[in-house]
């Protein structure tokens, strides 16, 4: 069983609750636990937020949200064509933020990567930003 979704919002911040609803709402007919369910939304809400704030500084443009669900496996990409990351490596780091004057925790690769089995993360200055998920959920007994 293989099914995909596509999604296309504009990049305003009120827009991620849409975004991560829709990406939960897509889970629902392979029956994730709650667990499973409140890391997915956690890891698309942070990675549509740093689309949002850091991709197109706040400003206009589009994040481009694909879902893939093969068996019990879910992939997400969330893509920008925002400002790029520089620096990948020190972007994911722990407590590192490209934003110092916001009030941004610098977590948000670290919550991605705690809460999905894996995560790739695909950037060019000036061509914006890829990120892939991958979470394989659990067989649920019924």
């Amino acid at each position: 069983m293989k099914n995909t979704m596509l999604l296309k919002i504009p990049s305003k911040s009120e827009n991620e609750r849409f975004a991560r609803t829709v990406c939960a709402a897509f889970l629902l007919e392979v029956d994730p636990t709650i667990e499973e369910m409140s890391e997915i939304k956690t890891a698309v809400s942070e990675a549509v937020t740093n689309a949002i704030i850091h991709g197109y500084n706040s400003g206009e443009g589009e994040v481009v949200i694909t879902g893939e669900l093969s068996d019990r496996t879910v992939t997400y990409t969330i893509k920008d064509s925002g400002c790029g990351i520089p620096d990948i490596e020190k972007a994911r780091e722990p407590l590192y933020t490209g934003k110092p004057e916001t009030e941004r925790s610098g977590m948000g690769f670290s919550i991605m990567e705690a809460f999905m089995d894996e995560l790739v993360v695909e950037s060019e200055p000036g061509k914006g930003t890829t990120i892939t998920m991958i979470k394989r959920l659990s067989e649920n007994a019924e």
